[in-house]
C-alpha cells in the first residue's frame, strides 16, 4: 500500500497521519554529563514544544516513528524524549542532572522515546526510531490541550558540542 492509500485509508477511519517537529538552538555551554537535561539555556530553560499532537483539546493520538538530528557533525549519543502533556514542573535547564519524570508530573507523563545512538556519516548526526527498531513506537498519548512538551536528556556524556548548534525532533504521529 502507498503512503498516499494509507492516509487515504486512514482518513476514512476518522484518522489523520502528520509530522510535528521541534527544535532548539543549544546553550552547549560545556560538556555533557551522562543523564543531563538538553536545552537552550542554563538559567531560563524551556521544554520542547510540539504542537497540533491533536486535533483538538484532550484529543488521542499515537507516536508511529520519531526522528532526532544534532547540527553538529560528530556527535554520537543516545537521546531520551519524556514527553508530557502538560509542562513539566521539573528541571528544564540545560546542563542540568535530569530529574525527569518527578513524581509531581507523573500523571502527565505520556512515556519516553529512546533514540539508539547518533549517526554521523559527516553531515549532521541522526537518527530514527519504528516499530520494528527498539525506542518504545508506537508510543500512545493523550493530550490534555492539543500540545506535548518534551524533556530531552543526554544518556551518555557528551563532549564536542558547540554553541548554536540546533536539536531537532521529528515526529509522525497519527492523530485520532
Amino acid at each position: 500500500m502507498s503512503a498516499r492509500e494509507l492516509l487515504q485509508t486512514l482518513v476514512g477511519q476518522k484518522s489523520i497521519i502528520k509530522i510535528v517537529t521541534a527544535y532548539k538552538i543549544l546553550a552547549a555551554a560545556g560538556d555533557y554529563g551522562a543523564e543531563d537535561v538538553i536545552s537552550e539555556s542554563a538559567s531560563i530553560g524551556t521544554p520542547f514544544v510540539f504542537e497540533n499532537m491533536a486535533r483538538k483539546e484532550g484529543g488521542t493520538g499515537e507516536i508511529i516513528k520519531a526522528q532526532v538530528f544534532c547540527s553538529k557533525t560528530g556527535l554520537i549519543p543516545r537521546i531520551t524524549l519524556y514527553l508530557f502533556s502538560k509542562i513539566p514542573t521539573t528541571n528544564l535547564l540545560d546542563n542540568v542532572a535530569n530529574a525527569a519524570p518527578s513524581v509531581a508530573d507523573y500523571p502527565t507523563c505520556e512515556g519516553q522515546l529512546d533514540f539508539p545512538g547518533l549517526e554521523d556519516l559527516g553531515g549532521g548526526s541522526m537518527t530514527v526510531i519504528t516499530p520494528s527498531t527498539i525506542g518504545n513506537v508506537p508510543l500512545p498519548y493523550k493530550c490534555i490541550g492539543t500540545s506535548l512538551y518534551g524533556i530531552a536528556v543526554t544518556r551518555d556524556a557528551i563532549t564536542g558540542e558547540a554553541v548554536g548548534m540546533s536539536l531537532n525532533f521529528k515526529l509522525q504521529i497519527r492523530q485520532d
